[in-house]
């Protein structure tokens, strides 16, 4: 009996796209999602291998005019599950934000939330030492919650599983048992506000495709 030869990109169903194809697609059809995805990638060679972390990329920057530094922490990760595990959530939370509402409504939550969750980690904290989407992440879980409770949408629609595992998480994260057993840093802060402001704005606006649903 002879083995059976490796799967090679010729044995694809004909007309299927290959996987870079895939992405190419996704990519325009996502491009703020594929945008923050790839500053993250860029964030996290930064973050693993330059010390001291560029200025450009620390939080603060308001006495000296560089505004953009209240948002650039959240490129920065520190070792390759940290990005793969927000990278991961940015795809599936930014991605369905984006389909249904568009690149720059994505592009406002993130930045608001950005600048909301640093400024949180580094209020509670006193610290700039801190980076990652993770703030921004839960923001964007607590837009889709509250959005789609008020005005659903397929697209919007989560698990209520998949909920209740990023809440418990959190809590989980707050209770520093990871930062107990395994020295792992957790920007809780930027966690807890980036989840309140994302079901703010999912309030405000979930109200507002209320009332553009009633008068249609």
């Amino acid at each position: 009996m002879t083995a059976e030869p490796p799967e090679t990109p010729e044995a694809r169903e004909p007309g299927e796209p290959t996987t870079g194809a895939r992405w190419r697609t996704a990519a325009r059809q996502h491009p703020i999602t594929a945008l923050l995805f790839l500053a993250s990638l860029l964030g996290w060679f930064v973050g693993s291998y330059f010390y001291p972390i560029p200025r450009m990329l620390v939080f603060g920057g308001i006495a000296e005019g560089e505004l953009w530094r209240l948002v650039t922490p959240i490129f920065v990760h520190f070792g390759l599950m940290h990005f793969v595990f927000n990278g991961l959530w940015l795809s599936l939370l930014g991605g369905r934000i984006e389909a249904l509402l568009g690149p720059l409504h994505l592009l406002l939550l993130v930045l608001v939330s950005a600048v909301v969750s640093n400024m949180g980690q580094f209020v509670w904290t006193g610290s700039v030492a801190f980076g990652g989407m993770s703030g921004v992440i839960y923001a964007l879980l607590g837009y889709i919650w509250i959005r789609n409770l008020l005005a659903p949408h397929p697209i919007l629609a989560l698990p209520n599983e998949l909920i209740g595992f990023m809440l418990v998480w959190l809590l989980f994260c707050m209770a520093d048992v990871l930062d107990f057993l395994l020295g792992v840093g957790i920007a809780n802060a930027a966690h807890f506000s980036g989840l309140i402001v994302g079901m703010l704005l999912g309030l405000i606006f979930g109200l507002v495709g209320t009332v553009r649903a009633r008068y249609k």
